[in-house]
């Protein structure tokens, strides 16, 4: 694994922290605003939704009616399922784009960073849907490369704008 390639994620790890503390999982995987949300969903839930009666109950130590906690309880777990589930996903792609870059072979054009960018199946079948050809386009130099432009994150993997210093996405330093 490289300095600069995002570290896989524990997905018992992030359901565990999102059992023991709402939105605590989606944290550890970077997703601050699905964090936020959950929260404020766990939160809204027990302030909304409990009863107040069944809150104190809890708080005392006193077992209350399952019924009264129930709404509670299924957000809480499908907060936890999701980040399961994202972790899961994430780490996932975050294969699928390493054994991609690895198996290249032949020639690769590089960006200033040096770093490889993906080209796209939609970027390569560029004028072919709508029947244009080569002469109608203009010379090559006239034509914008969408490759150029984007780089792939070091620490999220997403496409971002070349032209930034920062990935819009997760707002990490593109300088690696």
């Amino acid at each position: 694994m490289s300095d600069h390639e995002p570290s896989r994620r524990r997905p018992w790890l992030a359901a565990a922290l999102a059992l023991l503390v709402s939105g605590l999982g989606h944290a550890y995987l970077r997703r601050w605003a699905r964090a936020f949300g959950w929260y404020v969903l766990v939160t809204a839930t027990l302030v909304f939704v409990v009863p107040d009666a069944a809150v104190d109950r809890v708080v005392a130590g006193d077992p209350p009616p399952i019924g009264d906690i129930a709404p509670a309880l299924v957000v809480v777990a499908a907060s936890v399922v999701d980040a399961y589930v994202l972790a899961v996903r994430d780490n996932r792609t975050r294969e699928r784009r390493s054994s991609s870059t690895g198996a290249e072979e032949g020639p690769s054009r590089s960006d200033d960073r040096g770093e490889t960018p993906r080209i796209e199946a939609a970027t390569v079948a560029e004028g072919t849907e709508t029947g244009e050809t080569d002469a109608e386009r203009g010379p090559p130099e006239a034509v914008s490369d969408p490759v150029e432009d984007e780089v792939s994150c070091p620490h999220c993997g997403r496409d971002t704008d070349a032209t930034l210093d920062f990935c819009q996405w997760c707002a990490e330093s593109l300088d690696a």
